[in-house]
């Protein structure tokens, strides 16, 4: 089959490997349908994260499934899937408290960009559609393994109730995903902090009611001048950085809340100065598996459309030029068509 391979920073190919096959009872083997680049994946392709030897890259995915191991139950070949990017067991305390991605047996789906993938744990973490979706329906139906689900997670985190104000910190996939769930969960203001023109006009079309070009230092200023001088209920950060956090914690009232999704990369937090601010801080990799459920039957009805996230659609073998549009900002999101 073809699959993506990093070699080295900004080095992606397509090459030859060897088809998955069951390895475990528990496991599945899908005949992927789409996948994509995360704006995770830039960083080993900017070679923040090092590295070291060639490796399948790539952890989203829909899919039909081609083959079972022998103690999966909940899908069956022919149906179409959806997977979180952490496998779960979903049955273990941590995964019955919400938290998939700590499951005490986890595992890591990589190498999803290809034409076949295996995933582990099947049953706690596929997700099967009734019918087959319509074409229409494969970009939203993609961006619920991981994006929106982490979008949605971040906005719980932040504790984003009806009525509340809150504020998006980060204007990729992620940050995007987030303004439809602070949407959804009832916000009455979502600010959405974003310097680039298209970015800025998918979020209005999701539900920012402001846009705040400002960074930094300037950028707090002007979401406390927003919320007449008091700070926002609920802050979604969506980048990782050391910027992007302090942006978030200085910008959150007293008694509001911070929800962290961005992997963190060299990221520092004042004990003290998050002691005296009355800011709850929650976050993590996404338990997107927790959400699929709610999150596919709002994709189906119609009421939300992440998939719009996806600006750029390409042939697998096409693979490269996706990382090099999203490293270079040309594009929000690239979909991959196996």
């Amino acid at each position: 089959m073809r699959a993506t391979i990093i070699h080295g920073p900004g080095d992606i190919r397509v090459e030859n490997a060897p088809e998955p096959r069951i390895t475990a009872s528990t496991d599945a083997v899908i005949r992927t349908v789409a996948t994509c680049v995360c704006g995770s994946d830039l960083w080993s392709y900017r070679g923040i994260n090092p590295v070291t030897e060639p490796q399948p890259i790539g952890h989203e995915y829909v899919g039909i499934v081609e083959e079972v191991g022998n103690d999966v139950s909940t899908v069956r070949p022919g149906q179409f899937v959806i997977g979180s990017f952490i496998a779960s067991d979903n049955t273990c305390p941590n995964c019955r408290a919400g938290y998939q991605t700590n499951c005490l047996h986890r595992d890591f789906p990589n190498g999803c960009q290809a034409e076949y993938i295996r995933i582990p744990l099947a049953d706690g973490t596929l997700v099967a559609i009734p019918e087959q979706p319509g074409k229409e329906l494969i970009p939203s139906l993609l961006a619920l393994s991981d994006v929106m689900g982490t979008g949605w997670y971040a906005a719980k985190a932040a504790a984003v109730q009806p009525g509340s104000t809150a504020v998006v910190v980060g204007d990729g996939a992620v940050g995007l995903s987030g303004v439809i769930a602070a949407k959804e969960l009832g916000a009455e203001r979502i600010i959405a902090m974003s310097r680039h023109e298209s970015r800025q006009k998918l979020a209005l079309e999701f539900g920012a009611t402001d846009i705040v070009t400002e960074r930094g230092e300037e950028g707090i200023a002007r979401v406390r001048e927003l919320t007449n001088g008091v700070g926002a209920d609920s802050i979604l950060e969506c980048v990782g950085t050391q910027q992007s956090m302090q942006q978030a914690l200085q910008s959150t009232r007293p008694g509001g809340n911070v929800g962290f999704v961005g992997m963190p990369h060299d990221v520092q937090i004042d004990g003290q100065q998050l002691f005296f601010s009355h800011v709850g801080l929650r976050g993590g990799p996404a338990p997107v598996r927790a959400y699929l459920p709610d999150l596919i039957e709002r994709v189906l009805s119609g009421r939300i459309n992440p998939g719009k996230v996806f600006d750029l659609t390409l042939s697998l073998d096409e693979v490269a030029e996706g990382y090099k549009a999203m490293d270079e900002r040309r594009a929000i999101k690239a979909l991959l068509h196996p």
